[in-house]
């Protein structure tokens, strides 16, 4: 293995455990403070994290074993691993949200204030657009579609996080009550996008299924 490319894959390995590391912290948080304050945004947004946290912890799983030395058809079947693990992880993600946000529409509930929520989503407002850059730059660098993938990923956790702040923020200031639950609604078409295309970027590695890890 050239040097250059080793010294990117522990880099890599190293920004993955980083990112599962601050993951779980936003998934613990937003939890507890979406199930406190009846947000479904909160929720489907602490939801997503543990998407976060799964691909992160898969993905660093792959480039451990490419750093380590295991042969290519290895390398491609981990890669494939994680990008499935990031679909399905994506639809299952889908169906909830879907499910709590209809349901507290119909039902017309109202999500409650949450300071600690507010705290998160601030604080993943400067995390992720660092996590993204850094996905992206070694993702480039290690052609890993996995971690392309990823960065996507984090870009989604982004782009809910402005969203259920704002849902957060209308609810509290002029008492909108339908805009948690339609805010988390709006996670769901582009959640299922990126699921979508991680699962065809698996379907299209070739290798080796019978060589086992």
């Amino acid at each position: 293995m050239k040097e250059k490319r080793k010294k990117n894959l522990k880099v890599a390995r190293t920004l993955q455990i980083w990112n599962v590391i601050y993951d779980v912290i936003e998934v613990a948080v937003s939890l507890i403070a979406g199930f406190t304050a009846n947000s479904s945004a909160l929720i489907g947004w602490g939801l997503d994290s543990t998407v976060e946290v799964v691909s992160a912890a898969t993905l660093g799983w792959r480039l451990h074993g490419e750093l380590k030395g295991i042969d290519e058809e290895k390398v491609k079947r981990r890669q494939k691993i994680t990008l499935n693990v990031i679909a399905i992880s994506f639809t299952l993600i889908c169906i909830f949200i879907s499910y709590d946000s209809i349901t507290k529409l119909i039902n017309q509930e109202t999500a409650n204030w949450s300071t600690l929520g507010l705290i998160i989503l601030l604080v993943s407002l400067v995390v992720n657009p660092i996590l993204i850059y850094f996905k992206r730059k070694y993702g480039k660098k290690l052609d890993s579609p996995a971690l392309l993938a990823d960065a996507k990923d984090t870009f989604i956790c982004l782009y809910q996080t402005v969203v259920v702040l704002i849902g957060l923020l209308l609810v509290n200031w002029l008492g909108w009550w339908w805009a948690d639950p339609v805010a988390a609604l709006l996670i769901v078409p582009y959640a299922a996008k990126e699921g979508w295309e991680a699962y065809n970027k698996a379907k299209n590695i070739n290798h080796n299924t019978a060589q086992n890890d």
